[in-house]
């Protein structure tokens, strides 16, 4: 586990001690020599270290089974001279190598062009850099003498990933970055922001502003409109489910063949029944006859007074066939 940064080899104690003999790629491939690992150099700039620099130091550290990997970082001097301005110094370059977990030590002020005294001081065995040639300082390619002494172990570059593509990146939304600064607190000297565009950012920052403001507003109103929705829709479902349920309530009680019809028809027949009461039987239980007392005289020689004897013929035949009768029970 790594617990501190890289040291500076101007400031380490650790040198390599044993005699430096050459090495072939093949032996160093093959782990020799076993008393002291294989000291491999790559060097640069450095500038916004950012994960493409980190993959090329860890293949670099990976090249052989046992590995010690020297960084070599040019100075501020060297690089604005042969290559451009940088946007870190080389204090803040150095540091960055530092902190990256395949270096094992940074040398600060590294050469532009690497030189067998740089090498032997040093004792590198093998220099790691991408194949594509690297024309600088009036060379077509300034390794290519360590290509010819083969020291040279050439690593993959990661492609989309570069210092110029940020700086790129930055130039192209400038405007983004110098409001975002503005906004932050850092002053319009400090950005080297002319006083018109320093105003003309400044309202730009409160037009987003105000655009935010309104965008917060909509999503919050559609929330409250989506809310409303749904306790509408319970609201209907829950209104539907007792409407339901009232209607069957009612169907159930005056429908046709309901609980309320029934019951009317219990009561309106007990309202007939006490209305209109049973006739009593016509014929009475019979008493017991005495012998002393004779039979009740009957009446049915009365004449019906709703239906009137039809000629006298049928009158003079109904009142023989009465005194008949009397005759008979005496």
């Amino acid at each position: 586990t790594l617990t501190a940064p890289a040291p500076f080899a101007d400031e380490t104690s650790c040198q390599c001690q044993a005699p430096h003999e050459k090495l072939t790629i093949a032996q160093a491939r093959l782990g020799t020599p076993v008393d002291r690992p294989v000291r491999v150099y790559a060097d640069g700039i450095f500038d916004l270290f950012h994960s493409g620099h980190a993959r090329a130091l860890m293949q670099a550290k990976t090249l052989f089974p046992n590995s010690y990997l020297l960084v070599g970082v040019c100075s501020d001097d060297l690089t604005h001279k042969f290559k451009g301005f940088t946007v870190m110094n080389e204090a803040e370059r150095y540091e960055a190598l530092r902190h990256c977990r395949y270096v094992d030590e940074v040398i600060r002020d590294a050469p532009w062009t690497l030189t067998p005294e740089f090498l032997e001081k040093h004792k590198i065995d093998f220099v790691a850099h991408d194949d594509i040639p690297y024309s600088s300082a009036g060379s077509d390619d300034v390794y290519k003498h360590i290509k010819e002494a083969g020291m040279f172990v050439p690593t993959q570059r990661t492609e989309g990933i570069s210092t110029s593509d940020i700086i790129t990146r930055i130039v192209r939304d400038y405007d983004v970055y110098a409001r975002r600064n503005l906004q932050r607190g850092y002053t319009a000297k400090e950005l080297n922001v002319s006083f018109i565009n320093e105003k003309k950012y400044r309202f730009q920052n409160q037009v987003d502003k105000m655009k935010e403001k309104v965008k917060n507003v909509e999503e919050r109103s559609k929330e409250f409109v989506n809310r409303v929705e749904e306790k509408s829709h319970d609201l209907i479902q829950k209104w539907e489910e007792k409407s339901r349920e009232f209607i069957g309530n009612f169907l159930e009680l005056f429908g046709p063949d309901g609980a309320w019809k029934q019951m009317f028809q219990e009561r309106s027949s007990r309202m007939l029944q006490a209305l209109s009461p049973k006739q009593s039987p016509v014929s009475s239980p019979t008493r017991s006859r005495s012998p002393s007392r004779s039979p009740s005289p009957t009446f049915s020689w009365l004449p019906n007074k709703t239906s009137p004897p039809s000629s006298p013929k049928a009158a003079s035949a109904s009142i023989s066939s009465m005194s008949e009768g009397d005759e008979d029970e005496k």
